[in-house]
């Protein structure tokens, strides 16, 4: 099982988009507070759907306290200041991907601990950065499609009509 770290996001409609993707997908996601907003924001739940209530998620006061209780965790640093291109790397089973909060990402102080895990999505010109929905469902899909997208749904079927 593949983990999503979100470090203090502040978006409620993010959370609640990457909240979705992660039940789709099996896919743990760990929040780190301080968080933007309340767990019980509308936002939160209407971009999450129905599926929030399926979601594995856990919940931790800081970044010490995430390191603290996962403890040896792989963990992978998606940013836009890394060397090493998303697709690049390898993601083991049981990999923790990490993203920044929506105006300034992971800090470069932990990010300079970690430059063989750190990671980046290829853009063009002087684009910032993708939405953070979009990037962990981009950097999630490739790990996943590492792993053979193990235990998950891969032929499509039609409603009325056969293949």
């Amino acid at each position: 099982m593949i983990n999503i770290v979100l470090l203090e996001p502040e978006i409620p409609a993010n959370t609640g988009n990457i909240g979705r993707t992660c039940v789709a997908t099996d896919t743990r996601l760990h929040l780190i507070e301080p968080l933007g907003f309340s767990l019980s924001e509308k936002a939160l739940k209407r971009a999450g759907m129905d599926y929030w209530a399926q979601l594995d998620v856990t919940t931790y006061v800081n970044y010490e306290d995430f390191l603290a209780r996962n403890a040896g965790a792989q963990i992978y640093f998606a940013t836009t200041k890394a060397q090493h291109i998303y697709s690049d790397v390898s993601y083991p089973d049981g990999s923790y991907i990490m993203f920044g909060k929506e105006s300034a990402g992971i800090p470069e102080e932990i990010l300079k601990d970690h430059p063989d895990t750190c990671v980046r999505i290829p853009m063009v010109g002087e684009t910032r950065s993708l939405n953070l929905s979009n990037s962990v469902a981009v950097v999630l899909y490739e790990a996943l499609r590492q792993q053979g997208f193990a235990h998950m749904k891969t032929q499509g079927e039609l409603h009325h009509l056969h293949w």
